[in-house]
């Protein structure tokens, strides 16, 4: 079983690689569109901004495929907001697999909140979905946005911070997470486990 993991000039890549690789995943880094195409899962990382990693997408003819992919697909961070229809990062248009928009946080008492937002915070509200089964009790993964994408029927998990926000969005074969489950210690490579067995 091979996992694509789409190459589109952003960060966190190698992370995600070396959490796939301990978990015993034959993986492999790509913007090669059969490659991507052949491949058993499609894993769709990403830190950076969103308008340069659409230009990058688009350019490379990557957005169209994206949007045709039939196997499982898994968009992590940034991944997650570009799969959304639109990003006020920059005014930018994104994939649309998602009907949902993306916004950036507006703290309400710059005290206790800083943007972007950078911790650990628990995954809340679990929908019966094959990516969240069998978490640990303490469902803390690990955050590093500006960015957050709206409430919506295709979440499947939120998370609180300022207010709720969509930590997991699922929609047919797309699923996708805010939170780097590379960095996110046991639920993070749970996470990861559960989408390789999807």
């Amino acid at each position: 079983m091979k996992t694509a993991v789409i190459k589109y000039n952003s960060g966190n890549v190698q992370s995600v690689l070396y959490a796939l690789e301990r978990l015993g995943a034959e993986a492999i880094l790509t913007d090669d569109p059969d490659e991507i195409r052949g491949a058993d899962r499609v894993i769709f990382p990403g830190q950076g901004e969103a308008s340069t990693a659409m230009n990058y997408l688009k350019a490379r003819k990557l957005d169209q495929l994206i949007r045709e992919i039939k196997q499982p697909f898994l968009g992590v961070c940034l991944g997650l907001q570009l799969l959304c229809e639109h990003s006020e990062e920059n005014n930018t248009g994104c994939l649309g697999i998602f009907p949902v928009k993306v916004k950036r946080f507006i703290p309400e008492n710059s005290q206790e909140f800083k943007v972007p937002h950078v911790g650990w915070n628990e995954l809340e509200n679990l929908a019966d979905n094959p990516l969240l089964r069998d978490l640990p009790d303490s469902r803390f993964v690990y955050y590093v946005h500006s960015y957050y994408a709206e409430l919506s029927e295709a979440t499947i998990a939120s998370t609180h911070y300022i207010h709720d926000f969509t930590a997991v969005l699922h929609r047919d074969n797309y699923w996708a997470i805010q939170a780097h489950p590379e960095k996110s210690s046991t639920v993070g490579e749970k996470l990861l486990e559960n989408f390789l067995s999807i």
